[in-house]
């Protein structure tokens, strides 16, 4: 995947004006402020595609991006408490809408603070992942403000914490430093080569 040749499509604010999909579609999935954007901005090595904002809860909106041959959707962050009950309730609202279409989602990437134990949203979200068969890996945020031996301690512990937790992919990240972009890229990569592949396999049937 060339990640330099990525562009902003648009945004939706509602369950109800979104298109179907015309591509497979990769998820960024995450509570507020677990550094959605800033994962976006470093995994396409770019500093304004997506907006990082210090205010938690300040996306309120799908996002999409696009590829050649995948779009990226970034869903608004889940579990922020300063907003009103109505704001909360159209966040919930646009993002049970997302999934409750039928949509073709190739992979959800569901993030999670790796400094802190996942919330009980975290934990609904990795649940709702697994019972509808979702396809997902957990991307452990902000890995680099951890030391050696915090980093150890919360790997383990995370796997108690999240459900189905040792059966399920943890992959370490940090924006700032860099650790894990090659391996999130080497993941979509393959993604996309399977895609690809099923597809030609599809036209020659």
């Amino acid at each position: 995947m060339n990640y330099h040749k990525v562009r902003f499509l648009t945004s939706f604010g509602s369950a109800s004006q979104l298109p179907p999909s015309r591509k497979p579609e990769v998820v960024f999935a995450g509570r507020s402020n677990v550094g959605k954007s800033s994962l976006i901005n470093s995994l396409f090595n770019q500093k304004t595609l997506a907006r990082v904002s210090a205010t938690p809860g300040k996306t309120a909106t799908i996002n999409f991006f696009e590829t050649e041959n995948l779009i990226f959707a970034d869903l608004p962050g889940y579990g922020y408490a300063r907003v009103s009950r109505g704001e909360k309730r159209r966040w919930a609202e646009l993002m049970e809408g997302y999934f409750a279409q039928d949509r073709d989602i190739a992979l959800v990437l569901s993030l999670v603070d790796s400094r802190h134990p996942p919330t009980q949203d975290d934990q609904l979200m990795v649940s709702f992942l697994v019972e509808n068969e979702l396809p997902f890996v957990v991307v452990l945020t902000k890995i680099d403000k951890l030391s050696s031996r915090q980093r150890q301690e919360r790997l383990a512990a995370i796997r108690e914490e999240l459900p189905w937790g040792k059966q399920i992919i943890l992959m370490p990240f940090s924006s700032q430093t860099g650790e894990g972009r090659e391996e999130l890229r080497a993941l979509l990569d393959q993604l996309e080569a399977d895609l690809l592949t099923e597809d030609t396999e599809e036209e020659t049937e």
